[in-house]
């Protein structure tokens, strides 16, 4: 949740879910520096959110779905949990 946090970094993985894309693209779509883009992306490899793959020339980053899906069932579960438990106060 932490990696989202961050508003570019969120921006960069909501264009990389519209298909794989260079540095170049990210900057050009998100208007930042490219420095900025590049540690970005980095954090998001480091964290397996985004694998790198090289094509010719270019490098193209592309989202792991798998992991999105797995982070995204363990929120709904945190969410139904803490629905069905909402009225359950500890004792002091």
């Amino acid at each position: 949740m932490r990696l989202l946090a961050d508003p570019l970094r969120a921006r960069i993985v909501q264009i990389l879910a519209e298909g794989p894309a260079t540095t170049s693209h990210l900057v050009a779509d998100t208007a930042a520096k490219q420095p900025n883009v590049s540690g970005h992306l980095k954090l998001l490899r480091e964290a397996g959110v985004v694998t790198a793959e090289p094509r010719g020339r270019f490098t193209y980053y592309r989202l792991v779905p798998d992991l999105l899906q797995g982070a995204a069932l363990h929120l709904a579960d945190l969410a139904a949990q803490a629905r069905a438990n909402s009225e359950n106060f500890r004792a002091c």
